[in-house]
Order: structure tokens, then C-alpha cells, then sequence
């Protein structure tokens, strides 16, 4: 009887325990060399003077008390020794540090070796002590049930790698339009249908790649777009979801509304974003400029779908720049391939069209503005760099050899996945570019006759005649016959393109 009154005290005694906090970077404290939960601390010493062992008087509390003193003093290194059932024992060397998630002036141990694991220490019973050790396996099933992977962030240096890993710096090879859903009416309130705006993407793309411009299809998706939408706008799409089976009608929806909580008409439009890819890369060339250059040799025109190309370039000047470039010799590659040579960046600035808007027009850029900008160039001697569009990733490579005696190394070519790099071959029901007729800075005839085209307004055919003079022997019949050759040359451009505007 008086043996059952000892062991029931001795059940019921009360020790310093080990409570694991945070777990080591390997999951090392369910290992027998490391302090786990439930175990039964014996001695602590803490840095070559403090040494205290079991029993611990005033437990936990004046445990915390000896080492918020000790770090204090910044004697902060600590070893932990620890009894495991009867006769097993472990030890950790740690160091003192704060527990600000247990309040003020509380400490924890946390581990040299591994910064991760840190422990803290309990009052439990000794037959608690004994039941944590015993339920080890199912505790650590347990751990491994509740642990959550944690997410974190990491320092990038991203000016530095868009600078080293892109052929243009601070540029993508990423190639994008953006279409508008198309208006129904002039007032703009009604919009037609999602699609329509993915039929007139299909249409534009397949449109591009018939007339010469060589391009893939890489995706297609839908963008929403905020805006603030009033009177019939908003009166026809807001709550067009007014129940579960109003959800059919808006998934093929352009634009729906909806209010907020102020009262605020607000409306999402469903763009579509079509991604492309040229055939065989991005293909850069540098054009420079000598003192004698009175040209640059070539003439850049505009499709219909908005890409502007080299629609002609000089012959049999050896020393003109398209020639020195090497640009004549990629355009008679795309003549005899029957492709465009589309230019894609100047100066590293993407020319590509980006966005066809509501009304249908496509944003795209100017060719008159543009011919302002490279005549500046020949005029400032500043070399011309641009970028265009190759049909064939071998090209590159004989480009780069045909020209390798530039001073200054091209950039490599940007490669493109492997499931793109196909080759377009035409069929019977594309439309093939045709060479254009004339080269140089102007239409020259004859008998010093200079003919030239200027854009006078953003239409398609509207042009104008300046610098023409003639001399004073010409009759009213060389004059008729000029004009009928305008004529036919405008004929055969009108399902193409404007015609040529030349430096």
C-alpha cells in the first residue's frame, strides 16, 4: 500500500519539459539526436559559469527568469541535456533568443547547427512526459498531416538579366493584337457578340499570312476590361444576369454591367488578345550611313493588315546602303519565297500593329512619319537599326555570313519554341505579293522628269503630286501617258497596299 502512495507521487511529479517550437529544415528533431517533445529536462549550462540541474526550482518561470537575465548579460550560448524514458539521454547546443510570439521577456532555444529548429520549455507531469514519448509515430503522422507548404519571396535583379537574355534590351519577342469588341450602332451602345471579335481575329490573321507576312499563330484568349458605361449602354447590359439562366447569354457577351456599391454603372468589355509569331525569328540588320549617301535605297510601304514592309529597293548601286546592309539581298529572298519583308522594330521600338478598336480601324504605325524618321537618320549619319521578319530560320545564319564584315556584331536571332518553327507553304488560294515597280527615292521616267507620291490624309489612296515639273518641249500626250501609268500602278497596289513611299 505504501509502495502504490509512492509511485502514484512520482506520476504526478512535476518537470521541466521540452515543448519543439519550430522544426529543423529536415525534419531532424523526430531523430533521436535531437530534442523532442516530452522530453524531460535535466541539466542546463548556460555559457562556462551557470550549471543548474533537476529539479528546477519555480519550473518554467525561473527557468525564463535565468535566461532573460542571461541575455541580458549576452551570455546567450546554452546546453541542453534531456533523459528520454530511463536511460536514454540527448543534448543540443543552442543560444538565447527572444520569443516575441509568447510576449515579453519570454526566451527560446534555438539550434546552431540549424537555425530553423528552435525549442521551448513546459512544466508538465512526469507520466505526461512519458505519454508524449510514446505516442513518438503518432505524432509525427500527425506533424506531417498539419504541415503547409509556405510560400516566400526572392530578390531579382531584373534590369540586369532583361539587359543580358533579351536579343532586345528591356524588349520582348512576345508579338500581340489586341481586338476591341466591334460596335453595332453609331451611338456605340450595343456591341456585337464575343464571336464576332474572335471571327475578325481568325480573319486578320489568316488575312496577313496570305498576303506574304510571315507570321504563326501562337494563342488566343479573352481580356476584361473595366470602363464606366451610362444611358442606353448601360441600360441594355447591366443585371443581364439577373438569374441562372441568363448565363448562357453572358458568356458569349461583348460587354456586361453591373453596378457597385455607390451606385456606379460599370461596365467589362471582352477584348480578344491574338499572340503571333514570325516564321523564322526576328532578324536584325544595321544600316549605316556614309557621307556620300544621298539615298538609303529602299522604299517601305504598309499592308492592309498594318505591318509595314520593304516594298522595294534599288538595283545595281553596289554602294547603297540596302545594298551594304545586306537588305537587298534579304528582299530578293522574300520576292522569290513570296513573302513580305516586314519590319518589326526600328531603333529596337516595335512598328507592329497593336490594337483594332471598337469602330474596326487598326492602331497601327504611319509610314509617312516613319520615312521622316530614317531620312533624318541618312541626314544625321546616324546608322538605321531594324528589325524584320524572316520566313526561314536558315536565312539568318547566311545573313550573319553575308555580312560578318560590320564592325558591329548583330544580336542573335529570337528563337522560337519548337512547335512553331513550321514553313507556310502557299497554296493555290493565297495572294502573292507582286514586285513592286519602281526603286529609290522617286519614280524617275524620263528627261530629268521627277514624279513623286506623298500622303496627304490617312486614306488609302489619297495622295499627292509635288516636285513634278516639266520641261518645255514635252507635249499634252508624254503628259496623258504619265498619268495612265499612275493609274495602272494605283489599280494593281489598290488590293495591297498605298503605294511606295521611297528615300
Amino acid at each position: 500500500m505504501r509502495m502504490d502512495r509512492r509511485q502514484a507521487s512520482e506520476r504526478v511529479t512535476v518537470v521541466l519539459s521540452i515543448e519543439c517550437l519550430k522544426g529543423s529544415s529536415k525534419a531532424d528533431e523526430w531523430t533521436g539526436d535531437m530534442l523532442q517533445t516530452g522530453d524531460i529536462v535535466e541539466e542546463l549550462k548556460i555559457g562556462s559559469s551557470v550549471s543548474v540541474r533537476s529539479p528546477f526550482k519555480n519550473g518554467k518561470t525561473g527557468i525564463q527568469r535565468l535566461l532573460h537575465s542571461s541575455y541580458k548579460s549576452k551570455d546567450t550560448s546554452i546546453q541542453v541535456r534531456v533523459r528520454r524514458g530511463d536511460d536514454e539521454f540527448a543534448e543540443l547546443q543552442a543560444c538565447i533568443v527572444p520569443n516575441e510570439s509568447a510576449g515579453k521577456k519570454q526566451y527560446m532555444l534555438r539550434a546552431i547547427d540549424d537555425p530553423n529548429y528552435a525549442v521551448g520549455f513546459c512544466d508538465r507531469t512526469e507520466s505526461d512526459c512519458f505519454a508524449l514519448q510514446a505516442s513518438r509515430n503518432a505524432r509525427m503522422v500527425s506533424a506531417l498531416t498539419r504541415t503547409q507548404l509556405q510560400d516566400g519571396y526572392v530578390a531579382y535583379p531584373w534590369g540586369r538579366k532583361m539587359q543580358e537574355f533579351l536579343s532586345v534590351p528591356n524588349s520582348s519577342c512576345f508579338l500581340s493584337l489586341l481586338f476591341f469588341p466591334k460596335s453595332s450602332d453609331r451611338a456605340a451602345s450595343r456591341y456585337n457578340d464575343l464571336e464576332d471579335t474572335l471571327a475578325r481575329a481568325n480573319a486578320w490573321l489568316t488575312a496577313s499570312q496570305s498576303s506574304g507576312v510571315p507570321v504563326v499563330f501562337m494563342n488566343i484568349h479573352t481580356e476584361s476590361l473595366l470602363t464606366k458605361i451610362s444611358g442606353e449602354t448601360a441600360s441594355s447590359t447591366v443585371n443581364i444576369a439577373g438569374s441562372l439562366s441568363d448565363l448562357a447569354n453572358m458568356s458569349h457577351a461583348s460587354l456586361y454591367g453591373f453596378e457597385d456599391y455607390h451606385g456606379v454603372d460599370l461596365g467589362v468589355v471582352r477584348a480578344v488578345r491574338l499572340w503571333y509569331a514570325p516564321l523564322g525569328g526576328e532578324f536584325p540588320l544595321e544600316i549605316k550611313i556614309k557621307e556620300s549617301d544621298t539615298k538609303l535605297g529602299f522604299a517601305i510601304s504598309r499592308t492592309g493588315e498594318g505591318f509595314i514592309y520593304i516594298s522595294s529597293v534599288i538595283d545595281g548601286d553596289d554602294n547603297a546602303p540596302s545594298t551594304r546592309s545586306g537588305l537587298s539581298d534579304l528582299y530578293k529572298e522574300a520576292l522569290s519565297a513570296s513573302k513580305w519583308l516586314v519590319i518589326s522594330r526600328v531603333s529596337n521600338q516595335k512598328v507592329l500593329p497593336w490594337m483594332v478598336s471598337s469602330s474596326g480601324a487598326i492602331r497601327c504605325f504611319d509610314t509617312v512619319s516613319l520615312s521622316q524618321k530614317l531620312s533624318l537618320h541618312r541626314h544625321a549619319k546616324v546608322p538605321i537599326l531594324i528589325h524584320v521578319f524572316l520566313w526561314d530560320q536558315a536565312l539568318a545564319s547566311n545573313s550573319r555570313g553575308s555580312t560578318s564584315s560590320r564592325a558591329i556584331a548583330t544580336p542573335p536571332v529570337m528563337p522560337l519554341p519548337p512547335e512553331i518553327q513550321l514553313s507556310r507553304q502557299p497554296n493555290e488560294n493565297q495572294v502573292m505579293p507582286l514586285p513592286p515597280e519602281a526603286s529609290g527615292d522617286s519614280v524617275s521616267l524620263s528627261d530629268g522628269l521627277d514624279l513623286r507620291l506623298d500622303r496627304d490624309t490617312a486614306g488609302n489612296a489619297s495622295f499627292r503630286f509635288h516636285d513634278f515639273s516639266l520641261p518645255n518641249n514635252w507635249s499634252t500626250s508624254i503628259l496623258k501617258r504619265i498619268y495612265e501609268a499612275f493609274c495602272i500602278r494605283q489599280g494593281q497596289q489598290s488590293n495591297r497596299s498605298p503605294p511606295d513611299l521611297g528615300f
